[in-house]
C-alpha cells in the first residue's frame, strides 16, 4: 500500500548543520594561534601513554602541515604523524531556546619515539 506524499507545508528540511562552512584557505597563522589548547581525557592519558600520541584543541582553518610545524616549534620535538578531525557542536537547550555550540578541530599528534612531551 502507498501513503501519499507529505505536504510541502509539512515536509522535513535538510540538516545544513553538518556542512562544514569553513574554506580551505590556508592563512598565516602563528603556532600559538594554530594551537588552542591540550585535551585532557581518558582516552587522550591512553594515547599518550602507550603510542607516545597527544591530543590538541586546534584552529579550525588550520591544515596539518601548519599543526605539525606549530607542535614542532612550540614543544621542540619531532612530529611523525597528524590525524585531525572537525567535531561538530552539540544542539544546547536553555529555557524554551535552542542553541548549538561552536564546531571545534581536534588534532592527535604522534611524536617520534625518543621525543615526549611533559605538561606537569
Amino acid at each position: 500500500m502507498q501513503t501519499r506524499p507529505r505536504p510541502v507545508k509539512y515536509r522535513r528540511k535538510n540538516k545544513k548543520r553538518f556542512v562544514h562552512k569553513v574554506k580551505p584557505v590556508e592563512l598565516p597563522l602563528r603556532p600559538y594561534q594554530v594551537v588552542l589548547g591540550l585535551l585532557v581525557t581518558e582516552k587522550g592519558t591512553h594515547l599518550s601513554n602507550r603510542h607516545n600520541a597527544y591530543s590538541f584543541h586546534v584552529n579550525l582553518l588550520a591544515t596539518k602541515t601548519q599543526i605539525k610545524k606549530a607542535i614542532e616549534e612550540l614543544f621542540n620535538v619531532r612530529v611523525e604523524a597528524v590525524r585531525t578531525s572537525v567535531r561538530h557542536g552539540k544542539i544546547r537547550r536553555t529555557r524554551q531556546k535552542f542553541g548549538q555550540m561552536p564546531d571545534w578541530k581536534k588534532a592527535v599528534v604522534k611524536l617520534h619515539s625518543e621525543d615526549k612531551i611533559d605538561f606537569m
